[in-house]
């Protein structure tokens, strides 16, 4: 097969405001590592992952039709560090810079153009590197976990290893809302180990389903600007070795030769929990602000605009992206928005015990989209989150349900299921 890989910067300069935390409205001071584009092309299909919160599916339709591939073989996926500028229009916080959404954008475009430039003959090797034990499931003491660590290895044909995919389903938020410096969090220091191991590669790392998983905190505990000490650079430089030392002992098998892409759309149902009227709501909540600490009124004010955009609209629906690609045997199954483990795990459950690559935030981040299962237990991520994302309503159960079940049927469709 032929491969190709690129990186593009599009880290900004200081002053941009920074997407992920509610409680953080102060902008970012400078960069602790590069924010970048990576794509990886093979044969006439192409990964892209960029160091950002989320991606606008918007933005990602254009990036594919600015490419000379298909446009089902295409997929753009943000790792979900919450160490970036505001990334999406109405989504995460307040209006972004238009300067940085265009680098986004031409950034992936440039990375897949150089990647494609970049071709060359390779043999790749697929791999099932053991789990780190880094995630934690955040809603549930034992709730699941995709501990698979999936790893390919692209090697030219002197035998040189020049890129490598890796993945692993856990957020990138070590850094808490009081890190004001730019930064990929733990991915980081993923790619670092990766590619001081293989001097001149370049590391892709692509995040799995982990809207209820991260190292060990729940999301409420992100409501604080206060600084806690196991949030730190450090922690997040020892988490990430530890997951990028066990992706390069993963084993390899070879990949046989074979590139295919496959595309759905699903239209998902939006709803709301809200037991009262959104106008109701808001003016309950401005009461409350006028008492509130600075953190809770920054929510407050979050969900106030949300009520006041949308009482006179219907929930509505949202229509997704799910992509398979097939490298030579390897599935590349891409989800769009915040993916539960637990759907990530049915998906697997259908391909069996090969290395595959089941990923989330790709082709759209609309926020957590959790499965029917987690609607009884409520919380953040099921009742709150789509108001300070942006979103008219959460998603109604089913609906990762139905995006798993497009997963499927393309699997089948492709020959890549059990």
């Amino acid at each position: 097969m032929k491969a190709g890989v690129a990186v593009v910067d599009i880290t900004p300069p200081p002053g941009l405001l920074m997407s992920g935390f509610a409680a953080r409205t102060e902008p970012s001071v400078g960069a602790h590592d590069p924010l970048t584009v990576r794509a990886l092309v093979v044969g006439d299909t192409a990964l892209v992952t960029v160091d950002v919160v989320g991606l606008h599916e918007e933005m990602v339709a254009r990036i594919r039709a600015r490419t000379e591939l298909p446009d089902a073989n295409v997929v753009v996926a943000a790792i979900h560090t919450h160490g970036a500028p505001i990334s999406q229009v109405g989504r995460l916080g307040d209006a972004p810079d238009p300067a940085f959404l265009r680098a986004i954008e031409d950034g992936c475009v440039a990375a897949i153009a150089e990647a494609r430039a970049n071709v060359r003959a390779a043999t790749i090797s697929a791999g099932m590197g053991a789990d780190p034990d880094v995630a934690r499931n955040r809603r549930h003491a034992d709730g699941p976990l995709d501990r698979a660590l999936p790893v390919l290895r692209f090697r030219d044909a002197a035998g040189q290893v020049f890129a490598v995919l890796v993945s692993y389903a856990c957020h990138p938020v070590v850094l808490a809302a009081d890190n004001r410096l730019l930064t990929a969090d733990y991915v980081h220091y993923v790619r670092e180990a990766v590619e001081a191991a293989h001097p001149g590669a370049v590391a892709v790392f692509a995040t799995g389903c982990c809207g209820d998983v991260n190292t060990g905190h729940s999301a409420h505990a992100s409501w604080t600007l206060a600084a806690n000490a196991t949030r730190s650079f450090d922690t997040a430089e020892r988490l990430g070795r530890r997951i990028g030392v066990a992706a390069l002992a993963a084993g390899e098998a070879p990949v046989a030769p074979g590139v295919a892409a496959l595309a759905a759309d699903v239209v998902l149902r939006l709803t709301r929990l809200e037991q009262e009227p959104l106008p109701v709501l808001a003016g309950r909540w401005r009461a409350e602000r006028d008492d509130a600490d600075p953190v809770r009124r920054t929510v407050l004010d979050a969900w106030i605009g949300w009520a006041d955009r949308y009482s006179n609209a219907p929930a509505g629906s949202w229509t997704g992206r799910v992509s398979v690609f097939d490298w030579g045997g390897v599935p590349i199954v891409a989800l769009p928005g915040e993916i539960f483990a637990e759907t990530g795990l049915l998906i697997r459950e259908a391909i069996g015990d090969r290395p595959a690559f089941i990923i989330s935030y790709a082709n759209g981040t609309p926020g957590y989209i959790p499965p029917a299962s987690e609607f009884r237990h409520g919380g953040y991520e099921v009742d709150e989150a789509h108001r300070f994302i942006g979103m008219p309503g959460t998603f109604a159960p089913g609906s990762a349900e139905s995006l798993a079940g497009a997963a499927q049927a393309l699997l089948g469709i492709a020959g890549l299921n059990r």
